[in-house]
């Protein structure tokens, strides 16, 4: 029986992977931190692993054995310290090639984002070889930037590795893009920044897993590189959020904001969260103002020639998976 580990195992995709592998027949271990649902993936079959990226040990124990290594752990936010994105996507990506390279891992299969190409300007058809930011847009898009080059490293040096930089993961179990969305309304209302017509690249988390399982039967010849992942099919972000919200059948709350208004008030915003930490994120930041109103779509043609990548849930089935899992948490 072949054997996979997976980190991020209790976030969105990371659990719907584990799962897709169990039901393959793979042994699985799942390596996360939320011990609820952990003990969700046990209840399917799946070993879970309570542990951290940024501990050595941890990693150095759950990866003894395993033949092929999912890497979907990271900090991802528009907020916080760079000190603790470092930590955990830089530190606990080379905490991983650093075990695997000590042998018996066959794989190493690295989550990346194309957060990477933002620059707050609107950018079509983005390749995965077009020119990256001289600044990058947050710690975020930084320290990924910096785990992509890790796992470089650590493919030159003979660990097989691949990676994919999948574009705004939504479907059943997603606790960030849609559910800030659903709060949003719940709050104030949704943005519409600049009339909400900027087109927005999404992928269904199945669709993600997919591309996960091409890159671990992917040829020698496609690894030591990154793919963009996504539908395939960008779509004006009011039209996503329309037909979302037909779909939870909740009223839809629009608020009208200039995209100038609202980049100086997430600036404000900032400010004062950095000089108050108690307060936490802020409710809107400029890189937010920017991912949801600046079009960013990505260029799939090497995932669908090079791993065989098509994308298989539409967007309206996928918001549909979500709308249904949502409104079953919610009752």
């Amino acid at each position: 029986m072949n054997r996979a580990l997976v980190t991020g195992a209790t976030g969105c995709l990371g659990r719907h992977l584990a799962i897709r592998l169990a039901e393959q027949g793979w042994q699985v271990t799942g390596m996360g931190r939320q011990q609820r649902h952990g003990a969700q993936l046990e209840a399917a079959g799946i070993r879970f692993y309570n542990g951290d990226i940024r501990d050595q040990a941890a990693v150095n124990e759950v990866c003894s054995g395993q033949d092929v290594v999912f890497h979907c752990a990271a900090l991802s936010s528009p907020w916080g310290k760079y000190r603790d994105f470092y930590s955990s996507n830089v530190e606990g990506t080379q905490h991983l090639v650093d075990r695997c390279m000590k042998g018996g891992v066959q794989r190493f299969i690295h989550v990346s984002t194309p957060s990477l190409y933002f620059n707050y300007s609107p950018r079509y058809d983005i390749h995965e070889n077009d020119p990256l930011p001289s600044k990058p847009a947050n710690h975020y898009a930084a320290t990924k930037r910096l785990a992509e080059q890790v796992v470089l490293k650590a493919h030159t040096n003979g660990l097989p590795s691949i990676m994919i930089r999948p574009r705004a993961i939504f479907g059943p179990y997603d606790q960030t893009l849609f559910p800030r969305i659903v709060a949003a309304n719940a709050k104030s209302g949704v943005p519409m920044i600049g009339g909400g017509q900027a087109l927005i690249d999404l992928t269904c988390v199945d669709n993600v897993v997919d591309a996960l399982l091409l890159c671990r039967d992917a040829k020698t010849e496609a690894l030591g590189r990154a793919y963009n992942i996504s539908n395939g099919d960008p779509r004006p972000f009011q039209d996503l959020v329309s037909t979302l919200f037909g779909m939870l059948e909740m009223p839809l709350r629009r608020r009208n904001i200039p995209y100038r208004a609202a980049y100086g008030a997430a600036g404000v915003l900032e400010r004062v969260h950095r000089l108050i930490p108690a307060l936490g994120e802020p409710q809107l930041t400029r890189y937010t103002v920017g991912s949801l109103s600046i079009p960013q779509t990505l260029d799939i043609t090497d995932a669908r020639e090079k791993l065989g990548y098509v994308p298989r849930l539409t967007i309206d089935e996928g918001l549909q998976q979500f709308a249904d899992w949502w409104r079953a948490e919610s009752c």
